[in-house]
């Protein structure tokens, strides 16, 4: 199992090396909203410090999380990148498929 925000963190390093192996590449892609859909399990730790963790749960989970309540959330997310002035834009992607990139 994993965090919802690695599983998010790991999605945006793909989509940045996408980015950076079309740089310059005639052929752009805008990116569009993504949209994630994951059974996670919601978990609360214990004490004054505690916090709520959202875990994916994968489709064979084992049984300390299987006994578990599972939700099904759905996160879309509308990439963008830097622009001029500090404004966001949205992000592109070009060039040829990489390796492994489907």
């Amino acid at each position: 199992m994993l965090e919802l925000s690695e599983m998010i963190r790991e999605l945006r390093a793909q989509l940045t090396a996408a980015a950076v192996q079309g740089a310059g590449e005639a052929l752009q892609f805008e990116v569009g909203p993504i949209e994630i859909e994951a059974n996670v399990a919601v978990t609360k730790e214990a004490g004054g410090g505690g916090k709520v963790r959202f875990l994916v749960v994968e489709g064979g989970a084992d049984g300390k999380y299987a006994k578990s309540e599972t939700q099904r959330i759905t996160v879309t997310l509308q990439p963008t990148t830097p622009g001029p002035g500090g404004t966001r834009t949205a992000a592109r992607i070009s060039g040829a498929e990489a390796a492994g990139e489907r």
